[in-house]
Parts: structure tokens; sequence; C-alpha cells
């Protein structure tokens, strides 16, 4: 039988499993015991910061066929942070963001962080 109150300090001290690029660092974990003894340990709930948290710096209108991951590839250097371009843009549905052609996308700074006037 799993100690409730140990597996609980464990998850609580464990490291953020998440590299400091993910969507879900920072993120703390909880766990509960199930009715058959088990412990399960999972990420308490992201809320996503709005749009206003974040400093746009450039902006880029969408094309015919333009897909995400490529826009997050040109602008943030990386494929897999498609999710800051989401946030930044109050987009719950990532490809909401490139459906229609001539729509704005907002590229901002990380959350919190602000630009350096007249840069």
């Amino acid at each position: 039988m799993i100690d409730p109150l140990q597996a609980l300090l464990d998850s609580a001290l464990r490291p953020n499993p998440f590299p400091p690029t993910s969507r879900y660092y920072g993120v703390r974990t909880t766990s509960r015991l199930t009715g058959e003894g088990t412990m399960v340990v999972y990420l308490q709930r992201r809320f996503v910061p709005g749009s206003d948290r974040f400093t746009v710096v450039q902006e880029h209108r969408v094309s015919s066929g333009e897909r995400l991951d490529h826009l997050s590839t040109t602008y943030l250097g990386d494929p897999e942070q498609y999710w800051r371009l989401c946030d930044a843009n109050d987009a719950m549905r990532p490809d909401a963001l490139v459906e229609h052609p001539g729509a704005v996308v907002n590229i901002a700074l990380p959350e919190g962080a602000t630009g350096v006037p007249g840069a």
C-alpha cells in the first residue's frame, strides 16, 4: 500500500518534468488517491493568460495555406512554440489563427516581457 502523504510530498518536491520552453513549465503537479489505493499524479490546470499580458512586437498577415508551425518557426525559431502565438492572440483552437487568409496574427514577446522603449 502506498503512503498517500509520502506520495503527495514526493510529487510536490519533484522538479517540473517540462523544459522551460513548454507551455506546462511551472505548472504544479498534484495527486489524488483512487478508491483502489493508487496514487495518481497530474498537472494542475494551466490558466491561459489574456492577450493583454503580452507585448506585441510585430503583426503577420496570414496568406492562404500558411501553417501555424511554420509561423512559429519563422518568428519564434521553434515550431513547437506555436502555443505562444495562440496565447498572445487569445486563440483556443490553434488552427483558428491561420484559417482565414488576411487575418492578422500578433507576434509577441513572452508573457510578462516588455520591450526596450525606442528599440
